[in-house]
């Protein structure tokens, strides 16, 4: 208010009889043209439609730039990026996806899709000559990339970081999402002792996944009333409280002793309780399996089936005593000279069910993969003993 036109800002004048203040964004200011910007062409190294000879050899470096700050790209941008990417990854690559596609039969759209897909990863990973992790790869439908058939490919170029949670590891954060932190870290120490093993004294091998789903769903329900009882630790467990979260039927029974026992075990070993509340615990005895009567007069109708398949399912199940898997895994190549040959047993064909196994044993290529169909129908044979 006290500049004088043409004049600059006396500050002595203006603070004399007080302080001016200003109110914030009331700032005068004249528009500005804006300039106008020169729009880059877009155009690959190599000119389009020819990326170049694929490298030799792909050299990667294990050195990987950390995220400061993990801010989704434009999707727009990203595209427009990836169209005319042509790095040493891609024209790598390029040679695998012709190779495959003429193996597994992969249609155009396929293999249209899987480049695309390659390229984008490569605008998307956090360093130019790092190997890919499978979780980056399960991003790429936000972008319509592939997911299967491009982790295939990076599988075979040995470019995959195979990073994503196993099916048991699910299992295991779906049944121990709600118990409390204490409880939770001890029962993961104790998941990844039983999966991986340890090398470290106490030593252990490692177990077979499946069980060790079975331990843990049987002592899920226990963990979980204990946790609802309001105690925040394994160690808090006492002998008393094991042996009442038993169950009655034998065979659950047996299997819950054998996770308990397994479960505080382990703890113990790494000193993570004071004692080993199920040590003592006796192991129940399962009766054997005692085969039960069958229906004769069905096995005798199933074999005499009209359809060929189910006759064939039948009389191996019942004169071989095949598996449910192991007859709906059956191939042609499994029959050598005249004969079924199957995990080292020799099995004679059956000549009244010949013509099942050219009409139900095919190979089938879906999504790049070469899968097996079944040879056998679906429909369910008696089991003898």
């Amino acid at each position: 208010m006290l500049q004088k036109p043409g004049r600059s800002l006396d500050i002595a004048g203006a603070n004399k009889y007080g302080q001016q203040l200003f109110f914030a964004n009331m700032v005068f200011q004249r528009p500005r043209t804006p300039r106008p910007q020169v729009r880059q062409r877009l155009e690959a190294p190599c000119g389009w439609a020819r990326p170049g000879p694929p490298p030799k050899k792909l050299t990667l470096t294990e050195w990987v730039q950390p995220v400061l700050i993990d801010v989704l790209p434009d999707p727009e941008m990203l595209r427009q990026k990836a169209f005319i990417e042509n790095s040493e990854l891609t024209r790598y690559c390029a040679a695998i996806v012709g190779e495959h596609a003429e193996k597994f039969g992969w249609s155009t759209r396929q293999r249209n899709d899987v480049i695309p897909s390659l390229r984008l990863l490569q605008t998307l990973r956090d360093s130019p000559t790092a190997k890919i992790r499978a979780s980056d790869v399960l991003q790429l439908p936000r972008y319509a990339g592939n997911i299967v058939s491009t982790i295939d490919v990076l599988a075979a170029a040995d470019l995959l970081i195979e990073d994503r949670p196993r099916p048991i590891e699910v299992y295991f954060a779906n049944k121990t999402n709600a118990l409390p932190p204490v409880m939770r870290e001890q029962l993961d120490i104790w998941r990844g002792v039983m999966l991986d093993g340890a090398t470290t004294a106490p030593r252990q091998r490692s177990r077979d996944p499946l069980t060790v789903r079975n331990h843990i769903r049987a002592i899920a329900p226990a963990v979980t009333a204990w946790a609802e009882a309001g105690h925040q630790s394994l160690a808090e467990i006492t002998a008393a409280q094991v042996r009442a979260a038993l169950p009655g039927t034998p065979v659950q029974l047996a299997l819950v002793e054998r996770g308990m026992r397994s479960l505080f075990k382990t703890l113990k070993a790494r000193k993570l309780v004071f004692a080993n509340p199920a040590r003592g615990l006796k192991s129940t005895k399962l009766n054997g399996t005692i085969p039960l009567p069958l229906n004769t007069e069905l096995i005798r109708e199933k074999l005499n089936s009209p359809h060929p398949a189910v006759a064939l399912a039948v009389a191996l199940v019942a004169f071989y005593a095949l598996t449910a898997k192991q007859v709906s895994e059956l191939l042609l190549t499994d029959i050598v000279d005249g004969r079924l040959t199957l995990d080292g047993r020799s099995i004679p064909r059956q000549r009244r069910c010949v013509s099942a196994w050219p009409d139900g044993s095919t190979t089938a290529r879906r999504n790049g993969r070469t899968r097996r169909t079944r040879t056998c129908s679906s429909t369910s044979a008696p089991r003898s003993g």
